[in-house]
């Protein structure tokens, strides 16, 4: 498994090699992982591997060899994994894609592209690793999973495997002689080794694009791939009963099927489809609180909605461009499927039972890639009508909280010029019945255009986008849209939009272009000089968030870093890199708003240690959402350091531990984070994980509160601010065989924000910090049963109150989750889960640990649910 792509360098000519097949013929295989069968001897063993680290470009210190065969069903590989020393294999278990311990893989550039490749690891102890390599080794999809099989053995002379690919699995044109590509790779676990059979120098500038060849592979048949998967699942849910609420008696029990299937149309592209899907069996999210205003984002876990996604993937900007700036898709699956919108109207003694999220009634995806280097990606999802009931002393009705609605998302990308340009396109389109016109688009619609180019054996780069989006609604719909936290065209003194509340729709744009350099000439001692630098932007009407994620608009971004690699081994280290970063923006408005410069190191150590630290100064910062449109509010320069520190991971036991700190001048922020991670492996099939966290935040004043009307204006409350946060998580995974794992995730997470010293706005852009605001006197404000009442005036009556916005938001989340492959692709899940928020805002005078292990493990307020769901899937 490579995580990361290479390049090309200008001074090192990278020999290729090939690898002549033979049609497997006469005596079948055994697959038992020893290839000692007649048929072998057909072909000669492969080898002389090269190391790719960390001696870069050395001898392999073990060697491998490999041999292919096929015949018109299956691809078979064997291994020879010798081992001058074989009671020191590592053999640990883990389950599929865990990747852990020894293992060898293989790379296959079915396609040859030379950008994508398709990737089988074996690893000692059975466990199978499997990913989809795209963008020429720089993105790794490890949620393909696709049928295939593998043995191995260990013997006096180091260990052997034999694997069988069926030719449906992988993707391939219909030349009657093939060209492949390839690469395999072996992991030396206790050194911490990999040596490859295509020697490709780490500073190269790609992956795929520099494999070996494997030439013999002649009339192989068309495999239509046809899999269907029906499933079923039972449900059981106990939670605490509600006193007189129908619809909360402390049991609930729900039976469910549906059909996933997969089709081959040709040889290249394949329709994925899912009807009425279930995904019980997924991992709970990490609990997250956000009181900045953004939105929270999570990751997709859901099966049908993370395979082949990498050919959906469309980010305004790079990973490069740091902190939020890379944070905009117009396609974040997430959305689909989410928490209703709407919730009901209601009165005292009503009773709602309200749906948790929104049905999927059906979704299809059509994807692939051609010979003709056209990558195609469609998806078409439909979501359910959804209703609320309501429940008023036995009458009962239904109100809508989510209408009708279909997603759709095209992709398209063509390779040119032997896969040195690529140019591509998006469109995505939201479409919904009416029904909750105040709050959703009628329409959400969005586009965009994409290249990139390399040059000089991939070395340099230029890439760019450009994003366009549309919604429409009503005037109501469309003015909340102008007036949410990620535009908020009501802001004072803005002078590039106006807040009209006539409007029906709104059209914004974005773009980005990037320039930089990946690989090329390194000096003696592996060292190489990469770069990339480059601007964003995004309009103040540009709105992703129907299918997309947009964290705010309005700005104009310039990023640029500079890093020093060192990539061979000198002195204590195994390898080193210093970056450098800057950052930049604008609003459209003209105005210069942020600036932050950043200094980091890490090392890797010969002992397998590693660490780093940071330094980042932020000199200027100018935040147009700090104040929820009550106008710009300048905040504070500072200060910040983190470090980290992580052991040998290959070891028994390890620790991985960091820290962060940011000072604001004249003691106006102060934020920390501690994290410390325990990793435990006590056999070869149990691994442990324990983690926690504790973040502690400070604001002197800024901390925004709340508005309120006062004498015909808008009075914008601010107050200081500390907040507390700490995190367990705790992770099991128990192997008893490479298909049978059980796996237990649990995490009590607290978050407690005290407000005090409470004041309200002046001057926002004041050069002082004092002066920005005003503090109340003891004599002007006054809390009771939790509402602060406000005198300005001291005229002895209340002109203003508001709440009090402290709370202590707990919270327990964990599964544990029975997963056996019983048959290839086909799955048992036994789940239990386990959700507890209670109702804590009354113990904030506690210490926080105790409030947290006090509350977070009470049974009375969780809800459990038990679930059992079984696939099978059928192979034609």
């Amino acid at each position: 498994m490579v995580m990361s792509a290479l390049g090309s360098t200008a001074d090192t000519i990278i020999k290729q090699k090939r690898y002549d097949t033979r049609r497997l013929s006469g005596v079948a295989i055994t697959l038992d992982g020893v290839p000692n069968e007649e048929a072998w001897k057909s072909v000669e063993w492969a080898g002389d591997f090269t190391q790719w680290q960390p001696n870069d470009g050395s001898l392999a210190s073990q060697p491998t060899q490999f041999k292919i065969l096929y015949d018109d069903r299956f691809l078979y590989v064997a291994y020879n994994c010798l081992d001058s020393a074989p009671d020191s294999i590592v053999r640990r278990m883990g389950r599929r894609d865990d990747f852990p311990g020894d293992f060898i893989e293989i790379h296959i550039d079915s396609y040859h592209d030379k950008r994508t490749a398709f990737s089988f690891t074996t690893s000692v102890s059975g466990v199978r690793g499997d990913e989809f390599v795209s963008n020429n080794g720089n993105n790794w999809d490890g949620n393909w999973n696709p049928i295939w099989y593998a043995k191995t053995q260990i013997n006096k002379r180091g260990w052997t495997a034999e694997i069988k690919i069926p030719l449906s699995q992988l993707r391939y044109g219909n030349e009657k002689d093939k060209v492949w590509g390839i690469q395999v790779l072996r992991r030396l676990f206790r050194k911490e080794e990999r040596s490859c059979w295509q020697y490709i120098p780490q500073s190269a500038g790609g992956w795929v694009s520099n494999f070996g060849e494997l030439h013999g592979l002649k009339d192989i048949p068309f495999h239509r791939q046809v899999e269907i998967a029906p499933y079923v699942t039972a449900q059981a849910a106990t939670y605490k009963k509600e006193p007189n609420n129908p619809f909360a008696d402390g049991f609930d029990t729900k039976l469910n099927a549906g059909i996933d299937g997969k089709v081959a149309v040709t040889n290249d592209l394949i329709l994925d489809f899912t009807i009425n899907p279930d995904f019980g069996q997924v991992e709970a999210d990490p609990s997250q609180v956000r009181i900045d205003g953004f939105q929270n984002f999570f990751g997709e876990q859901r099966p049908f909605f993370i395979e082949s996604r990498n050919i959906f993937e469309y980010q305004l900007t790079g990973s490069n461009a740091g902190g939020d700036y890379d944070s905009d898709l117009l396609f974040y699956s997430r959305r689909i499927g989410s928490s209703p919108h709407g919730y009901p109207n209601t009165t005292n003694g009503e009773f709602v039972k309200y749906p948790q999220n929104t049905s999927i009634l059906g979704a299809a995806k059509f994807s692939g890639k051609t010979k003709k280097g056209w990558s195609i990606g469609v998806l078409e999802t439909v979501t359910e009508r959804e209703k609320a009931t309501i429940d008023d002393h036995g009458k009962r009705r239904k109100e809508l909280v989510e209408p009708f609605t279909n997603y759709f998302v095209g992709r398209l990308q063509k390779d040119m010029n032997g896969g040195n340009t690529i140019i591509g396109g998006i469109f995505t389109a939201v479409n919904r019945e009416h029904g909750l016109d105040d709050i959703l688009h009628r329409s959400a619609y969005s586009a965009g255009v994409d290249f990139l180019h390399f040059w000089k054996k991939q070395t340099w780069y230029i890439r760019g986008n450009v994003v366009y989006s549309h919604v429409q609604g009503t005037k109501e719909m469309i003015t909340n849209t102008q007036r949410s936290f990620e535009h908020l065209f009501q802001r004072p003194g803005a002078t590039e939009f106006s807040l009209d509340s006539n409007r029906t729709s709104l059209t914004g744009t974005g773009g980005t272009i990037r320039f930089g350099k990946s690989g090329g000439k390194t000096g003696k001692m592996g060292q190489i000089i990469n770069f990339e630098t480059g601007l964003t932007y995004r309009s103040p009407e540009l709105e992703l968030n129907d299918i997309g994620f947009m964290l705010t608009s309005n700005e104009i971004n310039h990023f640029t870093w500079v890093g020093l690699r060192y990539q061979k081994p000198f002195a204590i280290f195994r390898s080193a890199q210093v970056n450098y970063n800057h950052w930049l923006r604008w609003d459209f408005g003209g105005k210069f708003i942020y600036s932050q410069f950043n200094i980091n190191t890490n090392a890797s150590f010969t002992n397998n240690w590693q660490s780093g630290t940071a330094v980042t100064y932020n000199n200027f910062d100018v935040s147009n959402n700090a104040l929820r449109g009550a106008g710009a509010l300048r905040r504070p320069a500072g200060l910040g350091w983190s470090y980290f520190l992580n052991s040998d991971s290959r070891k028994k036991f390890s620790v991985n531990a960091s820290t962060f700190k940011f000072w604001g001048e004249e003691n106006t922020l102060n934020f920390s984070n501690v994290s410390l991670t325990l990793n435990y492996v006590p056999i070869n099939a149990l691994s442990i994980s324990l983690s926690a966290s504790y973040d502690y935040g400070y604001r002197r004043q800024d901390q925004f509160v709340q508005h309120v009307d006062y004498n015909n204006s808008i009075r914008t409350i601010v107050a200081q601010l500390a907040q507390k946060t700490i995190r367990f998580t705790g992770r099991l995974s128990f192997n008893l065989t490479p298909d049978l794992t059980i796996q237990y995730y649990g995490q009590p997470f607290l978050t407690r924000p005290i407000y005090s010293q409470f004041g309200y706005v002046t001057d926002p852009l004041a050069g002082k910090y004092d002066n920005r605001f005003k503090a109340y006197t003891p004599n002007q404000i006054n809390e009771s049963n939790g509402i602060y009442s406000v005198d300005e005036n001291l005229d002895n009556t209340v002109d203003y109150q508001f709440g009090k916005p402290d709370f202590n938001f707990i919270q327990f989340r964990s599964n544990l989750v029975a997963r056996w492959e019983y048959r290839p692709g086909s799955e048992l899940f036994l789940v239990w889960s386990q959700g507890n928020t209670p109702d804590a805002f009354s113990d904030l005078s506690s210490p926080i640990f105790s409030s947290l292990f006090n509350n977070a493990f009470s049974g009375g307020n969780a809800r459990n649910i038990f679930l059992v769901k079984c696939t099978y899937r059928f192979l034609k």
